[in-house]
């Protein structure tokens, strides 16, 4: 059985493709986002396979809850593109993997718009002109711009790691250690 990151992506990349051409790829990403935490509710998870529930009424009730999330609205809108991949995902079975389709076209857009999520993991809080430095030194081995999260992991011991995609820089104390351990055991 496919997984559910193969069953989503159609289904994104078409949702992609209909937001860039209409150049509303910023507000159906968000859109998509915000549906994908409603669908995600268990309120309105049990709504989607209830039988007594019909596609046409599970339409009507989730076009009323985005209508109420301005973040949502344009799923909302009766005859738009929003309302047809709405359709499209419900006729499939396929409305629970909304919170997927939302990561990836999310993910498609920051590709288009040539943005690299960077998460930065470090014994002790980055300044700000720390993270900059990095961000620039980053967008120039990359080749992109760079979106960067810090979090702090104080067993890392000292140092950092860098996170880009499949990019991994593991200047931590803690691998350090490990790796010196590893050459002193052979």
């Amino acid at each position: 059985m496919a997984d559910n990151d193969t069953l989503a992506r159609p289904y994104a990349q078409a949702a992609f493709a209909v937001a860039s051409e209409s150049d509303s790829l910023a507000p159906m990403s968000a859109a998509l986002q915000a549906a994908g935490v409603v669908v995600s509710d268990p309120q309105v998870a049990g709504l989607i396979d209830h039988p007594a529930v019909s596609p046409e009424q599970l339409l009507g009730i989730l076009q009323g809850v985005f209508a109420d999330i301005p973040e949502a609205k344009p799923l909302a809108a009766a005859g738009g593109n929003g309302e047809n991949l709405l359709k499209l995902l419900i006729e499939n079975d396929r409305l629970a993997l909304l919170p997927v389709i939302a990561e990836q076209v999310e993910l498609l857009k920051r590709k288009a718009e040539q943005i690299v999520n960077v998460t930065i993991t470090a014994a002790s809080a980055i300044d700000d002109s720390q993270k900059n430095e990095i961000a620039e030194a980053l967008k120039s081995r990359l080749g992109r711009n760079v979106d960067i999260t810090t979090e702090v992991d104080e067993g890392l011991i000292g140092g950092a790691v860098i996170r880009a995609g499949d990019f991994v820089i593991d200047g931590s104390v803690r691998s350090k250690l490990s790796r010196m351990s590893a050459v002193l055991q052979k």
